[in-house]
């Protein structure tokens, strides 16, 4: 793959822009996804389609989402703002907008609404699956992107409901008590005895019909589950892993001194067996196995989409972006889940292909953020981009200078982070700070804010002049 440095980005937007018929476009949020794929540099997990849509498109290697948790990265990534750290951030912005709509700046998908799309969501696109809130997420009267979508589904099947489908295992397995349900499994059938299974069938169904509408392009968001917790997918995906060596864990020691570092509680509280992956090898391995089988599902599912599209007949004409909502730790600072602000909770795929292209099948390692999707696809469509965004498109920029001092914001409850090619400094609530050199310290193993003071300060004024916009000021880490 030819990897072009940070000297130019490659979404060349003239040729998009300048289509007399305006383009679809194909949103694939995969949840809890690793950038641990072929198109990434990486071997062992089989990921076929999402490596052919990288093929035909450009692949941001190093793309940071806004939050290490799926309800706040949505939000920033659906509104191009920073904003609140929580899980319930979009239902938060929905009552606002019921208080008072004027002050609430239109969702993504309500600008391209707006603008005479067809929009619909299927599946996990915001935080709840259907995006709709009530005991088990399927109260239409409480929308989580209120004036959004045209459509919002999430077909429950054996699962009786969102929340159900959620967490849900094979053939109608519902959590309940966590510690009951088996945090991996493996059961033999087709992709519908999962949940995405279904989801994918309904997207089709969807996607079938929106093609056939000539009178309005679509903007069609498809969420995939998997491999969110509990990692269950068909046995069919966990053949190939069977006999594979996997590459060691990568700087597996817990962290000392003060750090976003966590007890991995919601990979814990299922059944384990009493395991710990920690401390037992076989166990982590069995646990990477799995998750690198519900990758290869969820890769199906991707490639189901994908191949539909080609047969609809609007492939040519449709901006293609595939999002994870941010990382996942596999037992690196002795972490087995998300919600840390080291790079490996942070850092997920991006691919986005649109019309007539230039550079397919490249990749770039300029820093961006998941915020910047907005104004991209406002480009790419030719729409007017909104002055409210706290993100830029990712067109042609200057040197490496500039994204140095451009870096990625991410944030959790208690503490904010800046991510650039060179540094990732994170600063508690309290003032503390963690400086990481990625220079000499890839691995975020060794603090060195007490001996690059004058780096630490200049990241942190970035940072939170960054975070000071009128957007960003409804919720970070210091709020």
């Amino acid at each position: 793959m030819h990897k072009l440095c940070s000297l130019v980005f490659l979404l060349l937007i003239q040729a998009t822009a300048a289509s007399a018929e305006p383009p679809n476009v194909l949103l694939l949020c995969v949840d809890d996804l690793r950038p641990e794929l072929n198109c990434f540099g990486k071997s062992y997990i089989e990921s076929p389609n999402i490596d052919r849509l990288a093929k035909s498109g450009v692949t941001f290697e190093q793309h940071y989402v806004q939050a290490p948790t799926c309800g706040a990265s949505r939000y920033a990534m659906l509104t191009g703002t920073y904003g609140p750290a929580g899980n319930h951030a979009l239902f938060q912005r929905a009552e606002r907008v019921a208080k008072d709509p004027a002050t609430v700046p239109p969702s993504m998908p309500a600008w391209f609404r707006e603008r005479g799309y067809t929009t619909v969501s299927v599946g996990k696109v915001s935080h709840h699956p259907g995006g709709r809130g009530g005991r088990n997420w399927d109260d239409e009267s409480i929308p989580e992107m209120p004036n959004s979508w045209d459509r919002h589904l999430m077909p429950s099947g054996p699962w009786q409901h969102p929340r159900g489908i959620m967490h849900g295992l094979a053939n109608g397995e519902i959590r309940g008590d966590a510690k009951a349900m088996d945090v991996y499994q493996s059961t033999a059938g087709g992709d519908d005895i999962y949940p995405d299974g279904q989801t994918t069938e309904e997207a089709l169904r969807q996607l079938d019909a929106l093609a056939a509408d000539e009178e309005s392009p679509f903007f069609l968001a498809v969420g995939i589950i998997r491999p969110h917790l509990p990692f269950g997918a068909p046995a069919k995906y966990m053949a190939p892993y069977a006999d594979v060596t996997l590459p060691p864990i990568e700087h597996p020691e817990k962290p000392s001194g003060k750090t976003t570092w966590h007890r991995s509680g919601e990979f814990m509280k299922y059944n384990r067996g009493g395991k710990d992956p920690n401390t037992d090898s076989e166990f982590a391995t069995a646990v990477r196995k799995h998750y690198a089988a519900c990758v290869s599902y969820a890769d199906a599912q991707v490639g189901q989409v994908l191949d539909r599209l080609e047969q609809s007949g609007q492939a040519d004409n449709t901006i293609v972006v595939l999002w994870g909502d941010h990382g996942w730790h596999l037992g690196e600072h002795a972490i087995w889940g998300k919600h840390a602000l080291f790079d490996e909770s942070l850092r997920s795929p991006l691919v986005i292909r649109y019309p007539e292209m230039d550079e397919a099948g490249t990749s770039t390692d300029a820093i961006v953020e998941s915020i910047d999707i907005f104004p991209t696809l406002c480009r790419l469509a030719g729409l007017p981009t909104p002055e409210f965004l706290d993100g830029g498109a990712l067109v042609p920029v200057g040197s490496d200078t500039d994204r140095e001092d451009h870096g990625a914001i991410s944030y959790k409850s208690d503490a904010n982070t800046i991510r650039t090619s060179s540094f990732r400094l994170i600063r508690h609530k309290n003032g503390f700070l963690e400086l990481y050199d990625h220079r000499s310290n890839p691995d975020e193993t060794n603090n060195v804010a007490a001996t690059q003071q004058e780096v630490a300060e200049r990241l942190v004024q970035t940072m939170q002049s960054r975070l000071a916009s009128p957007q960003a000021e409804q919720g970070s880490g210091d709020q």
